[in-house]
């Protein structure tokens, strides 16, 4: 237990420190290249796909399935053959393998460093470079959004990926070690990249999806209310009050039922109105807002939800270490 509690500990510092280095080999990437092979083989290109007669939509789900099976399949062999071989050499080396794998588990410093790249953006003005630097972070077509809308895209991101990003990552490596942790990072990458309810992946991605749905449950709930928590240490710019009084009215307005507990509570918290209408592959898809319009959206909000996300990150971060050493 104490090589656990010491490589979360290490491997939390790390990704404070270092983030997600472009050069550096990261498992995630590999991850998501073995799924868009495994697509590619399973459900074939994009002009099979064209005729909704000639398509066996069944069959679909079931490829869907096969390509969840065979991903965390893989992934436990692998992470593994790794983690507990490096034990059997010497606990030393499990450990320092433990915490390289759980640095690379986390995302907090990605996060901020990506959602930064929109706000840096903003503020000199260059409305087409924060497009382009929002449209790395989130699902949405970005080439028809405003200022406001830019800002909106990044808060909201942030804001759900505190949980599924930082908070659900930290505590299923908490939980489980990094083995876990990897585990739930297939399932969330899947849902990621084939999970979106279009003519391409509303069958093959609908396994993804919902193991994504049942996984992040739990830990969308527990991000929410560490972040009314975190609220606490921002009493000029952020409300807790308001913060729980938009939680508990607005965490089921999204059609997943995980998505709008973080952002209804940053909504709360900082006063202003998320969501809404956005673009999705040229279509635009109807959403109702979260929170209320208590004043307009600005830039500085990007830095604000990211200092909700590290405080909550940190309050997570020490419960869990309390639970582990008192086990």
């Amino acid at each position: 237990m104490k090589y656990h509690v010491i490589a979360l500990c290490i491997g939390f510092l790390l990704d404070l420190l270092l983030g997600d280095p472009y050069w550096m080999p990261h498992p995630i990437r590999l991850i998501g290249a073995e799924i868009a092979w495994l697509e590619r083989r399973l459900l074939g290109s994009k002009d099979d796909l064209t005729n909704k007669e000639k398509r066996d939509l069944q069959q679909e789900f079931r490829w869907g399935c096969v390509l969840v099976f065979l991903m965390l399949a893989g992934t436990i062999i692998g992470a593994g053959v790794i983690l507990f071989g490096a034990y059997r050499v010497h606990p030393l080396a499990g450990c320092a393998v433990e915490t390289i794998m759980t640095y690379q588990i986390l995302a907090l410093k990605c996060l901020k460093v990506e959602s930064m790249k929109v706000y840096t953006a903003l503020q000199k003005g260059d409305v087409e470079a924060a497009r382009t630097a929002v449209s790395m972070i989130v699902g949405r077509d970005t080439g028809v959004l405003d200022e406001s809308g830019i800002t909106r895209a990044a808060v909201e991101t942030v804001a759900e990926n505190t949980s599924d990003g930082v908070i659900a990552p930290l505590l299923y490596t908490a939980l489980g070690g990094p083995l876990l942790g990897f585990i739930y990072k297939t399932i969330n990458t899947m849902d990621s990249m084939v999970g979106y309810k279009n003519d391409r992946y509303l069958y093959f991605g609908r396994a993804a999806a919902r193991l994504d749905d049942v996984v992040n449950f739990l830990p969308a709930r527990i991000s929410a209310w560490l972040m009314i928590a975190a609220c606490l240490f921002f009493p000029k710019s952020c409300s807790p009050k308001n913060a729980l009084r938009i939680y508990r009215r607005d965490r089921y307005q999204h059609a997943s039922p995980n998505s709008a507990h973080t952002e209804s509570v940053v909504a709360g918290a900082l006063g202003i109105r998320l969501a809404g209408d956005a673009w999705y592959f040229g279509k635009l898809v109807k959403k109702p807002y979260l929170g209320d319009d208590i004043r307009s959206i600005e830039t500085e909000d990007i830095r604000r939800v990211n200092g909700l996300m590290y405080v909550t990150a940190f309050l997570c971060l020490g419960i869990c270490l309390a639970v582990l050493i008192l086990m």
